[in-house]
């Protein structure tokens, strides 16, 4: 099972699913990257993709910063 948790949360998403799952917009995602607050997208020739566990990894460090 631990297996499966593993290559779900390897799994590589785009920025229309990062906008959907957290209800922010791309363009606020972009300037964070570009700030250097966000992670960098793995590109795949003119696509850019994130790994899942990137994501959920950025979420956790803002519930943890915002609970300071």
């Amino acid at each position: 099972m631990k297996m499966m948790t593993e290559a779900t949360e390897d799994k590589l998403i785009d920025m229309k699913y990062i906008s959907a799952y957290t209800g922010m917009t791309d363009k606020w995602f972009y300037a964070l990257i570009k700030q250097g607050r966000f992670p960098k997208p793995i590109k795949l020739g003119r696509t850019s993709r994130w790994k899942l566990s990137e994501l959920l990894r950025w979420i956790e460090e803002q519930e943890q910063a915002s609970n300071r």
